[in-house]
């Protein structure tokens, strides 16, 4: 039986040979556990070059278990976080960063998946109302779930509004090497540098198998990180696996040349959708997604040939997602046919 090709997410692309080779190079042997091995003081090693020398880092799981131990170190239960309607804090954890930090998440309306400043200040009020969720991170999703991006600039301003309004900065790093690629920056030119206190690092969606961490860069919030990853079920005993992971991405710079990759498979396929009579592209193409308004109908048929979502029910409108893995050939097929089902 023949898969439907894929365009429903990065998740469902396959581990890069590199990743996989240097979890089986690491396989030799004992190592020390959690976290106290050779691999993992090298992964962390890079961490710092990459974004600063008192950078800490803390291996985990997944995406959504470094949102929740992120959020944990930032927050009381008291708390707000403030985020977008389509983060993924907000609507894919089923509820889990409320559950575990026990804050709110307050979502301020956008159309494109990115805050403002103005919507950062119209949010915080309240303070000091024991009647009131206390407003205190700001979360922000880089590149966002609509695959559009901020800018360093716009990171900038965000950062210093917030922290001007008192509130910690969140970023749900899952696609941060695509936001890194599209903007030819390095990764801590929209972390570090411009104000974010956590980021939450993901390498799953870009060739690792199950390779995230919480990246810590305000020094006020690491002393509880070890026990708050510990209780929220995120430490590996055998770390060294998801270490090597890291370093495989780090050799030679895998991690840009995945997510340039992938990228770019997303611009040939938003050029493509272009020049089709009927399709109309919704959010500017800035990483490895496209969204885009197709009928009803024409989704329903060529569901059976490829695998993609429908975004909102409502619109019509489907997101197509590019991955490392994601070939030239993949792309035109699907441009092709929508073509013949949009001409049918």
């Amino acid at each position: 039986m023949s898969l439907p090709r894929e365009f429903a997410s990065d998740n469902t692309a396959p581990a890069h040979p590199a990743v996989l080779e240097a979890m089986a190079a690491a396989n030799h042997g004992p190592a020390h556990a959690y976290g106290a091995d050779a691999w993992t003081a090298r992964a962390v090693a890079w961490f710092r070059d990459e974004f600063g020398g008192e950078t800490e880092v803390f291996p985990v799981w997944n995406g959504t278990g470094a949102n929740v131990t992120a959020l944990r170190a930032m927050t009381r239960p008291y708390h707000a976080v403030l985020c977008t309607p389509y983060s993924h804090i907000q609507v894919d954890e089923c509820g889990a960063p409320e559950l575990l930090t026990g804050c709110k998440l307050v979502p301020l309306p956008t159309s494109d998946g990115r805050l403002t400043p103005a919507l950062l200040r119209g949010a915080v009020k309240g303070i000091g109302n024991e009647h009131w969720v206390q407003p205190h991170v700001v979360s922000l999703t880089q590149t966002t779930e609509y695959g559009t991006r901020y800018t360093v600039d716009t990171l900038t301003q965000l950062s210093g509004v917030a922290h001007e309004l008192g509130l910690l900065v969140h970023m749900d790093g899952a696609r941060i090497a695509n936001a890194a690629a599209s903007l030819d920056v390095p990764l801590r030119a929209i972390t570090r540098d411009v104000g974010v206190d956590i980021l939450s690092f993901g390498a799953t969606k870009n060739g690792a198998i199950n390779a995230e961490a919480v990246v810590v860069f305000n020094p006020a919030l690491v002393r509880e990180m070890p026990f708050l990853r510990k209780q929220s079920t995120q430490l590996a005993s055998k770390m060294r696996y998801q270490s090597a992971q890291f370093l495989a991405l780090a050799e030679g710079d895998l991690w840009r040349a995945n997510a340039t990759h992938s990228n770019a498979m997303a611009a040939r396929l938003a050029a493509g959708l272009r020049e089709i009579p009927g399709v109309v592209i919704t959010q500017p193409v800035e990483a490895n997604a496209v969204f885009a308004i197709l009928p009803p109908a024409v989704t329903t048929r060529l569901q059976e040939t490829f695998h993609f979502y429908v975004w909102n029910e409502e619109t019509g409108e489907v997101r197509l997602m590019a991955s490392w893995a994601t070939a030239p050939e993949d792309v035109d097929e699907l441009l092709a046919a929508i073509r013949s089902e949009m001409a049918a």
